[in-house]
């Protein structure tokens, strides 16, 4: 997922996606031990979600998730008049 995607989403919605994300992350890891993981980079991917999730979850705390987001509008503002 893009960290645009997430900062779109409220905190009880990231806070689902990461719970579903551990639970995919520890049967990743179980078929992994027994040798049945048929795509291993998945591995990689999910942690990689889990870190993005959580700084966006620890920038909400923070107070920072809203200053990131004006800035966002203001760049794909600029990029549209570009055009």
């Amino acid at each position: 997922m893009k960290a645009y995607e997430l900062r779109e989403k409220s905190r009880e919605e990231l806070i689902e996606i990461l719970n579903g994300l551990y639970r995919e992350l520890l049967n990743l890891r179980i078929r992994h031990a027994s040798q049945q993981l048929p795509n291993p980079l998945r591995l990689r991917m999910i942690k990689k979600d889990i870190a993005r999730i959580k700084t966006i979850l620890r920038e909400d705390e923070l107070g920072k998730r809203k200053l990131i987001q004006a800035k966002q509008v203001q760049t794909r503002t600029k990029a549209k008049k570009g055009e």
